[in-house]
């Protein structure tokens, strides 16, 4: 099997944090590894996950956002 023949999980940066742990579970814990530790709070995650981005996020927490998407990509997503 060659790695384009499985499915890939996209993260699209333009989406809000909320949107994409919903479409992806699997991310709140990688997400708290790289320092969001509000993401794991389901009041918090829905509330500012809503209406932030990974890039806003990175940005307000001084983050940088390229360890971020090499995080995420270790893990299997496509970052777009």
């Amino acid at each position: 099997m060659t790695r384009n023949s499985c499915p890939t999980k996209k993260i699209d940066l333009t989406r809000s944090v909320y949107e994409l742990t919903e479409a992806y579970p699997e991310l709140i814990p990688i997400l708290k590894d790289c320092g969001f530790l509000g993401v794991a709070n389901p009041v918090v995650r829905t509330m500012l996950g809503k209406v932030t981005t990974l890039p806003q996020a990175c940005a307000r927490q001084g983050r940088d956002l390229e360890q971020v998407i090499a995080a995420l990509k270790e893990q299997g997503f496509a970052v777009e």
